[in-house]
C-alpha cells in the first residue's frame, strides 16, 4: 500500500513538473517566433548551440557541490581510521590472559564474540548490496557517455527541425513531428521500456489526428507549394524519430532519477555541444547557408537569453525529471499540449479565428494525454 502510493505521489510529481514544462516552451515558442519574424534573426543554428551550451553552467554547480563536500569526506575518512584503531587496541588488550584459569575463558568469549561480528557482518553486507540493486547511482563515466550521446542525438533532433522550416511548410513540420509519439511508442516497445497495446496506439493515433485538426484548421498559413516539400517532410519525420531515440535511451540507461547526478548530465551535454560543434557554425558561415551574425540589440539579446535559461537551461531539466517520475510515452504525448496552448495564445493576442474543428483537435490531443497516464 505504501509502496503504491509513493509511486502515485511520484507520479503525480512528474505531471506535474512536465506542465510547468508545457508552459514554459509555449513561452519560448513566442519568442523564438518574434526573433525569426518581427527581430528577422532567422539564426536557428546559432540560437540552439547557445541554447545547448548554457547547460554547462550546471558544472559551476557541481564544481562547488565538491568543493563543500570534499571536507566532510576527509573528516569522514578520518573518523573511520580513528574507529578501526580503537577497534585493533581494544582487541589486543582483550586477547591478553590474565592469568592461567582465565585463558581457556577468554578463547572461547573472543571465539564468539568473533563469530556473531561475523555474523552482523555478512547482514550489513547483504542489505547493502540489496539498498545498492534498488539504487545503484551512475558512475562518473558513464553519466558522461550517457551525456555526450545524448547531446549529439538531442541537437541532430532540433536541427532537422529547424531546417525542415526551409523546405516545407511550419504546419506540414509540426503535423509530421508530432508523430514522434508513434516512433516513442514503437522504440519503446523494442527496448523493453514500453508497453505496447491498443489503448496507448490509439492515444498515440488520436494525439496525431488532433495536431493534424489544430494545424489544419486553425493555422491561417497558406500551403507553401515547393518541389523539395518531400526534404522537409523527411527531415520532420527524422527529427521525431531522433526525439523518440533520445528519449528512450535516457529511460533505458537511467530508469530512476535517483540514479543520476542530474546537473553533471546536463553539465556535460552543454560541454560536448560547446566543443564538438562549434565547427558547424563556420561551415554554415562559408556555405552562406547561416551567416554568423551577432544579435544587434540589447532587446534581442535579452530574448535569446530568456529562452536559453529558461526556455532550455530549466525546462530541459525539469523535462528530464518528468521523463524519469513518469514515461517516455506520457512526456512526449504532454509535450504536444503545447500546439493547442500556443494557437490558444495567438487567439488571444492575436485574434487568430478558427473554426470547430480546432477544438475538436484540441480536444483529441488532451484526451489522448489524458488516456495514456490511465
Amino acid at each position: 500500500m505504501a509502496a503504491a502510493f509513493a509511486e502515485y505521489s511520484r507520479h503525480t510529481v512528474g505531471l506535474l513538473l512536465l506542465l510547468g514544462v508545457v508552459f514554459i516552451w509555449v513561452g519560448s515558442s513566442f519568442l523564438v517566433s518574434n526573433l525569426f519574424g518581427e527581430q528577422q534573426y532567422n539564426r536557428p543554428f546559432f540560437i540552439t548551440y547557445l541554447n545547448t551550451s548554457t547547460f554547462s553552467f550546471y558544472l559551476v554547480g557541481v564544481y562547488i557541490s565538491h568543493l563543500i563536500a570534499k571536507p566532510n569526506t576527509q573528516a569522514a575518512r578520518k573518523r573511520s581510521r580513528s574507529d578501526d584503531s580503537l577497534g585493533i587496541q581494544s582487541t589486543s588488550i582483550d586477547s591478553t590472559p590474565t592469568n592461567a584459569s582465565g585463558t581457556q575463558y577468554h578463547r572461547d568469549e573472543n571465539i564468539r564474540n568473533r563469530s556473531e561480528e561475523a555474523s552482523l557482518v555478512q547482514v550489513s553486507n547483504e542489505q547493502a548490496r540489496s539498498n545498492n540493486e534498488a539504487v545503484e547511482k551512475l558512475t562518473v563515466r558513464e553519466t558522461v557517455r550517457l551525456g555526450v550521446a545524448f547531446s549529439m542525438l538531442w541537437f541532430a533532433a532540433n536541427v532537422t527541425q529547424n531546417a525542415s522550416l526551409a523546405y516545407t511548410s511550419v504546419a506540414s513540420s509540426s503535423i509530421l513531428c508530432s508523430t514522434s509519439g508513434l516512433f516513442t511508442l514503437v522504440i519503446g516497445y523494442v527496448a523493453h521500456v514500453e508497453t505496447f497495446n491498443a489503448a496507448r496506439l490509439t492515444a498515440v493515433l488520436a494525439s496525431i489526428l488532433g495536431v493534424y485538426c489544430i494545424i489544419k484548421y486553425g493555422s491561417q498559413e497558406t500551403n507553401m507549394v515547393s518541389p523539395h516539400s518531400w526534404i522537409g517532410d523527411f527531415l520532420a519525420l527524422l527529427s521525431a524519430a531522433l526525439y523518440g531515440c533520445y528519449t528512450i535511451l535516457l529511460k533505458r540507461q537511467i530508469g530512476d532519477e535517483s540514479r543520476l547526478n542530474t546537473p553533471l548530465f546536463f553539465g556535460v551535454v552543454g560541454l560536448a555541444n560547446t566543443l564538438l560543434l562549434w565547427p558547424g557554425l563556420v561551415i554554415l558561415h562559408v556555405s552562406g547557408i547561416e551567416t554568423f551574425q551577432l544579435p544587434h540589440s540589447q532587446s534581442m539579446w535579452a530574448m535569446i537569453l530568456v529562452n536559453a535559461f529558461i526556455g532550455t537551461f530549466l525546462s530541459d531539466y525539469l523535462w528530464l525529471l518528468a521523463m524519469l517520475m513518469t514515461s517516455p510515452l506520457v512526456v512526449t504525448l504532454g509535450l504536444s499540449l503545447t500546439i493547442p496552448l500556443s494557437m490558444a495564445g495567438d487567439i488571444v493576442f492575436k485574434g487568430l479565428s478558427v473554426s470547430f474543428p480546432y477544438y475538436v483537435g484540441a480536444l483529441l490531443v488532451l484526451g489522448a494525454f489524458i488516456g495514456v497516464n490511465f
